[in-house]
């Protein structure tokens, strides 16, 4: 009687099917929604030549706790669509990707930074919204630097962001928003991996944490990819939601006129970008609160700051990233953002009069 020999069936090809097409499928549709918002934005501002605010959402000096509660939820009526692509992402890129994937091209140090700020800039993504993509690739990849220059890319190097920005202010405002915005997104990780050389966090060490995910069936997946989106879920949201109610409070408490003081220029600059750092505003929001400070007579280092430093980071996604990491990162990031804000619009304002 002959042996039959049991067929071994190569799953290498529908393995690689999961892993480019879902990640890929979602991060096509992040694109294709933030673009399309983007541009009908930019068209809307070059027919009107205006930008107009969200008091809803954003607006100072209020002093009233009701006031806030009413625009955090405001603030994640704005943002839930791309906080949840942001976590379907996530959750996609944990299931499917191995972690080779990451682990090989981001084994350098610059050449990791510029690959990472580069893949970060097309999502567009505000940084409460990047936060859980963050979260994936530090765990896939081990790597605190190229994560990070992946999660300041996508908010600091918005292209839309930057077109409106030229579009609408003084052509030195803008390219000082640029020129902030480089150095922190492809030097400030590495700084920071230096400061912290033996950190990893503790999720990355969790005991289900598989470098080569399998892909066994489409219930197996489903149930993998279900685990993952509860994980991020779980990893991010009701951080992101104490960072936001913290922040709207601190919003209402600050008068409205101190972004606009004019009188001292270079102490200007140091409170609009102590203000920037922690306040959450969703993507464009800095926009129209720069162009107030300018209409009120601020000096134009003051709103440079604030585009800087407005979007790149905030309370919310700093509270996120002390709980993936340490509130030690956590600080050491936003001084640097602060730094660099102060620093820029300190020289911004050297250069105009």
């Amino acid at each position: 009687m002959p042996v039959i020999m049991p067929v071994q069936i190569d799953l290498q090809p529908k393995r690689l099917l999961y892993t480019v097409f879902v990640p890929i499928l979602f991060i096509a549709g992040l694109i294709v929604y933030k673009g399309n918002s983007a541009i009908i934005t930019i068209q809307k501002i070059r027919a009107t030549g205006v930008m107009a605010a969200r008091p809803e959402v954003v607006s100072f000096g209020g002093g009233a706790v009701l006031a806030a509660a009413e625009r955090t939820y405001n603030y994640f009526g704005v943002i839930w669509a791309a906080l949840v692509f942001g976590i379907l992402i996530s959750a996609a890129v944990r299931t499917f990707v191995p972690a080779d994937w990451f682990v090989r091209p981001l084994a350098g140090k610059l050449g990791a930074q510029f690959l990472s700020g580069v893949a970060g800039a097309p999502l567009m993504l505000c940084s409460c919204c990047v936060v859980s993509v963050f979260s994936t690739v530090y765990e896939r990849s081990l790597r605190l630097g190229p994560s990070l220059a992946m999660m300041l890319a996508s908010p600091a190097l918005n292209p839309a962001a930057l077109i409106l920005t030229f579009l609408l202010f003084a052509p030195k405002v803008a390219a000082a928003r640029l020129l902030m915005a480089v150095p922190v997104v492809f030097l400030s990780g590495v700084v920071i991996e230096r400061l912290f050389p033996n950190y990893s966090a503790s999720f990355v060490l969790k005991r289900d944490f598989d470098s080569k995910p399998a892909v066994n069936g489409v219930q197996d997946t489903a149930v993998r990819f279900g685990r993952s989106l509860i994980d991020v879920s779980f990893r991010t949201i009701p951080v992101l939601l104490i960072g936001v109610i913290c922040s709207m409070l601190l919003i209402e408490y600050v008068p409205a006129d101190l972004l606009a003081l004019h009188h001292f220029r270079s102490f200007a600059v140091i409170v609009v970008a102590s203000i920037a750092v922690p306040i959450a505003l969703p993507t464009f929001f800095e926009i129209p609160l720069a162009l107030g400070i300018i209409a009120a007579g601020g000096p134009a280092g003051a709103a440079a700051a604030l585009l800087f430093a407005g979007p790149v980071i905030n309370l919310p996604s700093l509270f996120a990233l002390a709980n993936l990491t340490n509130w030690k990162i956590a600080a050491t990031l936003a001084a640097v953002i602060w730094a660099v804000a102060v620093s820029g619009g300190l020289i911004l304002n050297q250069t105009l009069p």
